[in-house]
Formats: structure tokens, sequence, C-alpha cells
């Protein structure tokens, strides 16, 4: 299996990247909105969230960002993606081929409309290629 050194800065700038985008996507006046009323949650349930507390929530996953980025780093590194075009077909396949396959359960087995899957898997999407971006344009 190939070696290489990972650059720890990168990684924790694209899943600071990837908090971001996630941050973006699912603000209520881009996808927030529809992403709520298709998961069934009311606004008084989303305020319960938030008075609950979402710090630890929201620290464990960027904990997942960044073992997401380090992975991505490594396909990166494998696949030799040095420009847009190898960020965003490293991003893509990896998209297709894991995440977008396996959120298709959401539809089959979970009972979520296909707009709460596509919200979700066209985020993924997105979240990817930024992240392939910083890993990929990041001075290695």
């Amino acid at each position: 299996m190939p070696q290489f050194d990972v650059n720890f800065t990168a990684v924790l700038v694209a899943a600071i990247v990837s908090m971001i985008a996630g941050m973006v996507w699912y603000n209520p006046k881009l996808f927030g909105k529809s992403w709520m009323e298709g998961m069934g949650f009311t606004p008084d349930y989303m305020n319960k969230q938030q008075e609950r507390g979402m710090g630890k929530y929201y620290f464990m996953s960027f904990i997942g960002s960044i073992l997401t980025a380090y992975i991505l780093a490594y396909f990166i590194k494998v696949l030799v993606a040095v420009d847009f075009f190898g960020a965003f077909q490293t991003a893509f396949w990896i998209w297709l081929g894991f995440i977008a396959t396996t959120l298709f359960g959401q539809i089959l087995w979970d009972g979520k409309t296909a707009k709460v899957y596509f919200i979700n898997a066209g985020y993924q999407l997105v979240n990817l290629f930024a992240m392939a971006l910083v890993l990929v344009f990041w001075p290695w």
C-alpha cells in the first residue's frame, strides 16, 4: 500500500471547510428549510435542539470531518489528483461509489423522501469536492 506524508494542517483546513459547507448548505436560506420539512422537524423541535446545546454534536461532526479529510487526502495522493478536474473526479467517484449509494437507504428503508435524499447527497458531493480542492491545492 502506498505511503505518504500527511499534511495535518491541510487536513484540518479541509475539515473546517467541511463544517462551513454544512452551515451554508443547511442554512434555512438555502436548503435548510426544505430539509427540515422533509425530515418532519418543526421550528419548535429545532429550537429545543438548540436549547439542549449542540456543541458536542458539532464537535463529533468535526472529528468525522477530520477523518474524512484524512482518508480523502490518501485517495488524492494515491490517484495523483493534482488539479481542479482531479479534485472533482476523486470526490465524485468516492461520492458515487460510497455515499450516494449508501444514502439511498434513506428512501428505501427510512421512509425519507427523494427531496431529503437529494439535499443530503448533494451536500455530500459538494462537501467532498470542497475538501478535495483544499487537499489538492494545499502546498504539501
